[in-house]
């Protein structure tokens, strides 16, 4: 397993911008797709974007597609999320995953996970 901590949550105005950072130690990082997520409370977790260690691929959840952005440094052990453009209904704990798996995407897909960082986007 993988240790993960999440950084950058904070409160920002409607239209703003945060940078999540999912920040890991234990083992080799760069054997892992990483995804975030995130939940609010009394629903599921859902998926929010994922990159893969093999080739770097990104993918997105319908809602953020376009703005925003995972990246990987695996020097640093780091991944992060760039969030542009944010609305109200992007608030929520934002969490990150990792796992071995090539393309996981469900949450049952990811072994390892982090305690979560709140973002609140006011109108």
């Amino acid at each position: 397993q993988v240790q993960l901590v999440e950084s950058g949550g904070g409160l920002v105005q409607a239209g703003g911008s945060l940078r999540l950072s999912c920040a890991a130690s234990g083992r080799t990082f760069s054997s892992y797709a990483v995804g975030w997520f995130r939940q609010v409370p009394g629903k599921d977790r859902q998926f929010v974007a994922r990159i893969t260690y093999r080739s770097g691929r990104t993918d997105y959840a319908d809602s953020v597609q376009g703005r925003f952005i995972i990246s990987r440094d695996n020097a640093k052990n780091t991944v992060y999320l760039q969030m542009n453009g944010l609305k109200p209904e992007d608030t929520a704990v934002y969490f990150c995953a990792a796992d071995h798996k090539p393309y996981p995407q469900l949450v049952a897909d990811f072994g390892s996970w982090g305690q979560g960082t709140q973002v609140t986007v006011s109108s």
